[in-house]
C-alpha cells in the first residue's frame, strides 16, 4: 500500500498487489473492504523506511554494492517479530555445507 508517487507504477504490472491512497484528495486511510478497518495507508511503509534507515545507521555507512544484503538482513529481522529459541539457533548455527564431496 503507497500513496501516488510515480516510483509505484510499476508494482501491479511486476504482479504485485497494490492499493494506493490519494493525498490531494485528502485521502490518507480508506476502508476498501466495509469491515471498518482502515487498511489501505502508507503509514506501514513510511515506518519501514524509518526503521531500515535506523538499522543502516549503526554501520555508518553503506556501500550501494551492498545495500541489498542489509536490506534483505532488515527484512528478515522485521518480518521475525520476536527472539525464539530457533530465531537464535538460526543465527549462530551454520548452514550445512551445500558443495558436493563434502
Amino acid at each position: 500500500m503507497t500513496d501516488e508517487w510515480i516510483g509505484y507504477r510499476g508494482l501491479a504490472a511486476a504482479g504485485r498487489r497494490h492499493s494506493r491512497v490519494c493525498h490531494l484528495r485528502g485521502e490518507y486511510a480508506r476502508d476498501d473492504d466495509g469491515d471498518g478497518v482502515r487498511e489501505v495507508h502508507c503509514n506501514t511503509l513510511e515506518g519501514i523506511g524509518t526503521g531500515l534507515r535506523n538499522f543502516i545507521r549503526a554501520f555508518r555507512g553503506v556501500s550501494k554494492h551492498y545495500l541489498a544484503q542489509y536490506a534483505a538482513a532488515f527484512e528478515w529481522a522485521y518480518n521475525t517479530k520476536a527472539v525464539t529459541g530457533e530465531w537464535v539457533r538460526a543465527l549462530l548455527v551454520s548452514p550445512p555445507n551445500t558443495r558436493s564431496g563434502t
